[in-house]
């Protein structure tokens, strides 16, 4: 029997003694993971330095970024546990009843998926954020990493199981394919029968892969090409603060601002305070031909900048006379993921957010919110950019389905 079939069959009897596990429980494994990831915070170092090291030269920063563990980060993923103990149970929902002329009485409920697959790149922090997110929502759930973070993972999983078989839970609720080969990727899409849903996090190139090749259902988590506009009545130090974090408190993660747009009426005043607080982290910024006459020390930019998602120190800028013409551009480049404008013109600010077509819209705020911690959805399973089950960020009620339960006294049809 293949390894990945062997995974499959263990996540389909853990999946089935789950559905019956009480929200108490489901906490209580939640709670012992969380004290297992701090208790065994040097192990996880200490296997993440291997990862670390091997993938030095190899991964550029924004990569290495989200590679890297360090305690701070391993609190967080356990502060991410206790937060999602703390949120509603979303199984068991009663979302709506309705009683029929004959006397029947349905109610449609929430209830979880089954076995969700996860397949992701080097974040070593996905694993424990997707674990304990199907945990709660009562999926078992089959984790796929990339190559280098494979030692993280395995430490990472390893503590949680434990965790979660000390509480008296299967402990294959949560499993870790070790093998990391391409051929290990590809079965785990095509596992029709055993997964009930696949949730690629990663690379554009991962994601398309994933949903060119899956032959189960998939929701797609999409790149994020993110877009600032900065309307001509935006207040400037308002902008140039928004942009600064936006762009550069983490480079290498979805939400990072990696294309600004700018009203001609005001990038001569807005562009040298933005380029300004960019220096400071010495952020290549790469305009159009008005950027360039507007800003000294602007590179050019390609029509190739205006759609990449850079996951480094590099910003384009579309100059624009119009917000409708904003509107265009970014809809036209965005990949759908998240979008701010900033503006004191509420009439501006209310047709751009209705007409951009992206999850998360935003008015004067930074993209960098868009989380599910920063949503109040404790850990996220991932941002999805597709309009069917689920868009934006994705927490527990994104991991249940519905059914119907029935209730009769002897009808008949």
């Amino acid at each position: 029997m293949r390894m990945l079939e062997q995974l499959g069959i263990n996540a389909k009897t853990a999946s089935a003694d789950l559905v019956g596990a009480s929200t108490e429980l489901k906490n209580k494994a939640l709670g012992a993971i969380a004290d297992a990831l701090i208790q065994n915070a040097q192990k996880i170092i200490d296997a993440n330095k291997i990862d670390y090291d091997s993938q030095m030269g190899i991964l550029d920063g924004g990569m290495l970024d989200r590679l890297m563990l360090n305690l701070d980060r391993i609190k967080g993923m356990a502060d991410g546990c206790r937060q999602v103990m703390a949120l509603d149970d979303p199984c068991g929902r009663v979302l709506e009843t309705v009683e029929r002329p004959n006397g029947l009485v349905i109610k449609k409920v929430s209830c979880p998926m089954g076995v969700i697959g996860i397949i992701y790149e080097a974040r070593p922090n996905v694993t424990a954020d997707a674990a304990a997110l199907c945990l709660k929502s009562g999926n078992a759930v089959i984790l796929r990493g990339g190559k280098e973070a494979i030692h993280s993972n395995i430490a990472i999983s390893d503590i949680m199981r434990e965790a979660v078989k000390s509480v008296g839970l299967d402990e294959n609720v949560i499993q870790l394919v070790h093998d990391t080969s391409r051929e290990s990727s590809t079965e785990l899409m095509r596992m029709k029968g055993t997964l009930d849903c696949l949730i690629p996090r990663g690379s554009k190139r991962l994601i398309q892969a994933v949903v060119e090749n899956a032959s189960v259902p998939v929701i797609e988590t999409g790149s994020g090409n993110c877009h600032i506009y900065v309307d001509e009545s935006a207040d400037i130090n308002m902008a140039a603060n928004i942009i600064f974090n936006a762009k550069t408190q983490r480079i290498g993660v979805c939400n990072a601002c990696e294309s600004l747009v700018i009203h001609e009426n005001i990038i001569k005043k807005a562009l040298p305070a933005i380029k300004a607080r960019l220096d400071e982290k010495n952020v290549t910024i790469r305009g159009d031909e008005k950027a360039r006459e507007a800003c000294p020390g602007i590179e050019a930019a390609s029509e190739e900048d205006f759609g990449t998602e850079y996951l480094d120190y590099i910003i384009s800028v579309k100059t624009v006379s119009s917000l409708d013409e904003a509107i265009a551009h970014i809809n036209k480049y965005s990949t759908g993921h998240s979008e701010a404008i900033i503006t004191e013109n509420k009439e501006n600010a209310d047709k751009f957010m209705m007409l951009i077509d992206s999850s998360s819209v935003y008015h004067n705020a930074s993209t960098r919110f868009t989380d599910g911690g920063e949503f109040g959805l404790g850990a996220e399973i991932g941002i999805s950019t597709q309009k069917l089950h689920a868009r934006g960020p994705m927490g527990l009620r994104e991991l249940t389905t519905t059914k119907y339960l029935v209730y009769g006294d002897g009808q008949i049809r």
